[in-house]
């Protein structure tokens, strides 16, 4: 920053009374420039905030008051670098509003949410500043730029563009309009999905309740009473709990009661979000009109490795048709088997599926859950996971204890090279809690980037929420649990490894529909035998994972995978219903949602049942007319590792092609270039229809 900057931050920092123990607002004395997590308060994110804003207006005022040619130089560097402070607080305090929260941070949200609002307006919608990235830009085939720079000039101009700033003044000021209701819309939205998630749980009390339940099940839930200080077993929403209960239960009657509030979640009452699904679409269409696309999901599309929503569409619908049938085949054998085993009704329910399946998969294949998890200590996984990347990438992993975190079940590794350079430092946070949402997801504090000749590696974070220990064992996954651990440690590794200058260009800082391949690709190890008895042993006896226990495993790989495939399907092409739409239905957001996947359903509709009030990925995060996505990229990742497959799943050849070419790449080059650089040739969605088993591989010509 230079020195009229500096000079104008310190005199809004003493203007505005900022407590300079503050510890966002001293550089960390941490190796690595850690965050203080130990001294960090809620009191400190406001002032932070606040302070961070008035140091990037000036940093932008400074761009624009410069007098000199607009140059890359002048223009555009300074403006990626801009905002650092901000970022820097940002970065950990809406990360912490997701996987730590409280009253008093949602209350703080709620306040700043529209000041970071209008700073991102005041930098998206300021014409002096485009003008100067506008003229940088249409003279940028002249000024011998280096790739990457190029890179960023063209995606600092195409944003500027995509974000309003070739409107005019009234409809600037409708855009902005439109996008702090947009931030506070979707703010609230989160907050109701997580109360509307804490606020069931099924408290049993008789030991007949509990029929069919495995003892890890009965010992999670008393362990869950005892915290909530209730008498017997609690069973709550959270996926380590709903989604054993489901499937082990007998009791039908409790698995109706348990499924229906949990389908529910967020219909109605204080936590309704049926409202927020039409505002933030209705919000999200508008803003694409003012740009002069016809539907929200022309709009993102455009931007993507797909193209267009018409792309889209027939990408969804190849994958589709040749499912369908084959889920539809699933479910009826399952029911076939319940009928022969007792069950008395013409259909299944949703809340008899899971069980039901379960059975069958146990009596086919002798395999469940209950059996695997002993060989799953949490532990020996993080060691193995590691393990992996050693193997393939090189890298290795210390745990810091010195290093303060913020919550005490989060640890953190410090990462480093081969030749011993650190890459990354890396927080863990794997067990649920109420003040966390649900699901699992990769996050950093800090991308890496090199400013002022100076490189910052990254802060890189998982969150997940895995089966927790009890008193009698330590914390035992399930092997679902244990591929959505590689699945975010995939990501993790793509920050981690990350290359290069400029920060809004590396690590995960790629397209929706390319980010999701460097975390499915890691999926496919935990389906390795070779991996798989490299670590799992039983947690008491130390025994091996038997070898037909891990061969089970490979084979039940494709057990109701058209069914799984079609319920991601649905995910994807309900996500498409609503940001297609040029103007919100006459429907209500049930009825929208039950006519949009009425086509894919393999199970009877439930009245009330609704997922999309609790479908964060589309109207809090960051997927909107991009769920799609995680099918492209599984796509992408079975062509991928097809050639590990064919080089052995361990090949360092192989491994160290897509560490440079895809992991460590960010965004410095098309999406699709990268892809052809790794592989050769550009993917066939049939690769992943036979992966699943849906289809068979057609025989070489």
């Amino acid at each position: 920053m230079n020195t009229k900057i500096t000079t104008i931050a310190a005199t809004a920092a003493l203007l505005t009374g900022c407590n300079m123990e503050n510890p966002f607002l001293t550089e960390s004395p941490l190796e690595y420039g850690a965050p203080q997590f130990d001294k960090i308060r809620n009191e400190h994110y406001a002032p932070a905030i606040k302070q961070g804003i008035t140091e990037a207006k000036a940093e932008i005022d400074a761009i624009v008051a410069c007098t000199d040619e607009p140059d890359f130089n002048n223009v555009i560097l300074p403006l990626e670098e801009s905002g650092e402070t901000l970022g820097r607080v940002a970065s950990i305090f809406f990360n912490l509003l997701e996987a730590d929260t409280d009253d008093e941070k949602q209350a703080i949200a709620e306040e700043i949410s529209p000041l970071m609002t209008e700073f991102s307006m005041y930098v998206s919608l300021n014409d002096s500043l485009f003008q100067k990235v506008k003229a940088v830009y249409e003279k940028r085939e002249s000024l011998n730029l280096e790739p990457d720079q190029l890179r960023l000039l063209e995606k600092t101009y195409k944003g500027f563009v995509r974000n309003g700033a070739n409107l005019g003044e009234e409809d600037k000021k409708t855009y902005s309009a439109l996008e702090e209701e947009l931030s506070l819309a979707t703010l609230k939205f989160g907050k109701n999905s997580l109360a509307a998630t804490n606020a069931f749980t099924l408290d049993l009390t008789e030991e007949a309740e509990l029929e069919g339940l495995p003892d890890y099940v009965k010992e999670m839930g008393a362990e869950t009473a005892k915290e909530m200080g209730k008498e017997g077993w609690v069973f709550t929403l959270q996926a380590p709990s709903y989604v054993p209960f489901m499937k082990y239960s007998t009791r039908r009657d409790l698995r109706e009661k348990i499924y229906r509030a949990y389908s529910t979640k967020a219909t109605s009452g204080e936590n309704d979000n049926t409202g927020l699904c039409r505002q933030i679409v209705d919000l999200r269409t508008r803003q694409a009109r003012l740009l002069g696309y016809e539907t929200f999901a022309d709009y993102v599309t455009e931007d993507r490795m797909v193209g267009s929503v018409a792309n889209v569409y027939s990408f969804l619908n190849e994958l589709l048709e040749p499912a369908l049938p084959v889920a539809r085949q699933e479910v009826a054998r399952i029911l076939e088997y319940a009928k022969a085993n007792g069950f008395e009704e013409a259909e299944l329910q949703p809340w008899d599926f899971s069980y039901w399946s379960e059975k069958f998969k146990t009596a086919t294949y002798d395999l469940n859950d209950g059996m695997l998890k002993p060989y799953f200590q949490l532990d020996d996984c993080i060691n193995a996971v590691f393990g992996l990347a050693t193997t393939l990438y090189g890298i290795h992993f210390e745990e810091r204890k010195d290093l303060p975190v913020y919550h005490k079940d989060v640890h953190v590794y410090d990462v480093k090279d081969g030749n011993g350079r650190h890459l990354a430092l890396f927080y863990a946070d794997f067990f649920p809690r109420e003040s966390k949402r649900a699901g699992a997801w990769m996050t950093d504090f800090r991308g890496q980037s090199i400013v002022g000749g100076v490189e910052k590696r990254p802060f890189v974070s998982i969150v997940c929420n895995f089966s927790k220990p009890t008193s009698t064992s330590p914390s035992l996954l399930t092997h679902d649990e244990l591929t959505t651990f590689m699945h975010e440690f995939g990501h993790a590794l793509h920050g981690m490894l990350a290359e290069g200058r400029y920060g809004s260009l590396t690590g995960t800082s790629v397209d929706h529909d390319f980010v999701e391949l460097p975390s499915q690709i890691m999926e496919n190890w935990g389906y390795e035998k070779e991996f798989l008895q490299s670590f799992a042993k039983h947690y008491e006896t130390g025994e091996s994972i038997p070898d037909a226990l891990v061969d089970k495993i490979i084979e039940t790989k494709n057990y109701n995978s058209a069914y799984g495939h079609i319920r991601q399907l649905t995910f994807g092409l309900l996500d498409m219903a609503w940001y297609t739409l040029k103007e919100l239905p006459q429907e209500s957001t049930l009825e929208f949602e039950n006519k949009a996947t009425e086509r894919l359903r393999v199970l009877p509709a439930v009245e009330g049942a609704c997922m999309s009030p609790t479908f964060s990925h589309i109207f809090q995060g960051g997927y909107a007319a991009g769920y799609y996505s995680y099918k492209w990229a599984e796509v992408l990742e079975a062509d991928a590792f097809s050639l590990f497959k064919e080089n052995g799943i361990f090949d360092k050849t192989t491994a160290a092609s897509f560490r440079d070419n895809i992991l460590s790449k960010g965004n410095a080059e098309d999406a699709a270039v990268i892809y052809r650089k790794f592989r050769g040739h550009d993917p066939e969605p049939r690769a992943l229809l036979v992966k699943l088993g849906i289809v068979e591989e057609q025989p070489a010509e």
